[in-house]
């Protein structure tokens, strides 16, 4: 799962090279940051001792990918997307997503 989110970064770090010179501090750095902090919490998370700290960051990098959706959708909304290229980074999230959900889930019933 942390290849897939890795590789989720890497495709949003593209994706956002091409959003205008305007955006460097807002957008394009908001949603980099949201992509970098989904693989980094969940390093992170696996470094740490205890399965309520594992889980804790976990539930960050779930929380940052959420936030990473929302500034997509609002890329879209401004153009700054295109459907395709939005809908692509959208499944990869999705897919992200879903391994994140069952790995909590997993670690709570342990």
């Amino acid at each position: 799962m942390w290849q897939k989110a890795k590789s989720l970064a890497s495709k949003v770090y593209r994706a956002t090279e091409a959003f205008p010179k305007a955006e460097l501090y807002g957008l394009t750095s908001q949603t980099r940051r949201a992509a970098i902090s989904v693989a980094s919490n969940i390093a992170e998370g696996q470094g740490r001792l205890t399965k309520g700290e594992f889980c804790h960051f976990l539930g960050q990098a779930r929380g940052s990918l959420f936030e990473l959706e929302t500034q997509l959708a609002i890329a879209l909304d401004l153009n700054l997307l295109k459907d395709e290229e939005f809908s692509n980074l959208e499944k990869c999230s999705v897919e992200v997503r879903k391994l994140l959900n069952g790995l909590i889930e997993s670690v709570r019933l342990r």
